[in-house]
């Protein structure tokens, strides 16, 4: 690569980090929330799932024109609302003000994602795209392994306001790198045609190809199971299984580098042997540790970060060869409008999730959690329904 696309690369990936640990931060700050507003978990829940589904709902009403502009324009105008939002959440004074500040940032995050992937597949050729591809992703494991445990300390040392206002702040450094180091992508607009399609014909179209309907049936039901039992896993680990504040950072940071390592080496076995094949494996492999989290009894801390370190690395597992799969069932020049909606229905399967899971769940005066193996049972079930999905999308689509 040249310089100057390391830089861009560099930069969409510190972008994406910042996104990614806005929304994963607010799961495990559940603990700390909780108590400071008085609330109970269906409400945090509520809390939780306001991120993604106004992503969910920002995705797809721009997804029918957000091809029209300068994508380096959107990501910076998104980004920004992102940043407002991301602010305001860490200065709120209360749970409706948090609410309502989720919203704002979700309906601006929702944006980024899939402009960040579009820049990357407009600057980078098909040779170098992998790699690329893949620089970018590596902002889910370093928010897993840096991100979230230093917001946490964050939160410990000084107040739950710290970690929003720490990725203001990052964000902040990043707009005017963007700025001076981004070109304008504006490539897209050349081959735009006077012809417009209708959202109805666009979900009529879709309605009538069951690969696609698989392909993102699938997709929503991996972010299900996956995000019912995210929400509380520190609560359920602080005041059920006894394990301080200090401690549970260490499950993130321990699970990012494991998924880090499984990202590398299943990518290359699901290539080898087939990415059905090895999608099979991981998500089995995955429902093991998903019995052990949801009802976990008091044992030595040590046991608790292998049986994470398993779940992540199982959980990457699944993810990419599903996503490979995926990809195929949509011809190139159709490929950004359905990963969009891809993008969206993951938004909206993880804001339902976090519901799900709050109303199951109960919070006693003290802090435990009940009914969390409930919530396994269920995100067990997802995940073993996905099985099925994922072997009758593969045979439609000839794949192995």
């Amino acid at each position: 690569m040249t310089k100057k696309e390391r830089i861009i690369l560099f930069l969409l990936a510190a972008l994406n980090f910042t996104n990614i640990l806005d929304f994963m931060i607010m799961m495990p700050l559940g603990n700390f929330l909780m108590p400071h507003f008085k609330i109970g978990a269906q409400y945090f829940s509520v809390i939780v799932a306001a991120y993604p589904i106004a992503s969910f709902a920002s995705s797809v009403t721009a997804a029918f024109f957000v091809d029209k502009y300068d994508r380096k324009k959107v990501l910076l105008f998104a980004y920004i609302g992102f940043l407002v939002g991301t602010i305001c959440c860490g200065i709120a004074p209360d749970a409706a003000f948090l609410m309502a500040a989720r919203i704002l940032t979700g309906l601006f995050g929702g944006l980024i994602g899939t402009q960040i992937l579009s820049i990357v597949a407009d600057t980078f050729d098909y040779e170098k795209r992998g790699r690329a591809m893949g620089a970018i992703f590596t902002a889910f494991s370093i928010s897993s392994i840096f991100g979230v445990p230093f917001s946490l300390y964050l939160a410990k040392l000084i107040s739950w306001h710290a970690p929003f206002l720490f990725i203001g702040i990052v964000g902040i450094i990043i707009i005017p790198m963007i700025i001076r180091f981004l070109p304008p992508m504006t490539k897209h607009l050349q081959n735009q045609t006077a012809e417009r399609i209708s959202p109805g014909e666009v979900f009529l179209e879709l309605s009538k190809n069951k690969s696609q309907l698989l392909a993102l049936t699938l997709s929503g039901f991996l972010m299900m199971g996956h995000f019912l039992i995210i929400p509380f896993i520190n609560p359920y680990m602080e005041f059920n299984v006894g394990f301080t504040k200090d401690q549970t950072p260490l499950i993130y940071m321990v699970g990012g580098v494991f998924s880090l390592m499984a990202s590398f080496v299943i990518g290359r076995m699901a290539d080898k042997y087939g990415k059905l094949k090895i999608y099979l494996y991981s998500a089995g492999a995955s429902l093991i540790p998903i019995f052990l989290i949801t009802s976990m009894p008091a044992i030595p801390f040590y046991f608790v970060l292998c049986v994470f370190a398993v779940w992540f690395s199982f959980s990457t597992g699944r993810t990419i060869p599903a996503q490979a799969m995926i990809s195929t069932v949509v011809n190139p020049e159709k490929r950004g409008l359905f990963m969009s909606f891809n993008a969206s229905i993951q938004q909206l399967f993880t804001g339902l999730a976090a519901l799900i899971a709050g109303a199951i769940v109960a919070k006693q005066p003290d802090g435990k959690i009940l009914h969390y193996n409930w919530v396994g049972y269920l995100s067990v079930t997802i995940v073993f329904c996905t099985l099925f999905i994922a072997a009758k999308l593969a045979k439609r689509q000839g794949l192995k």
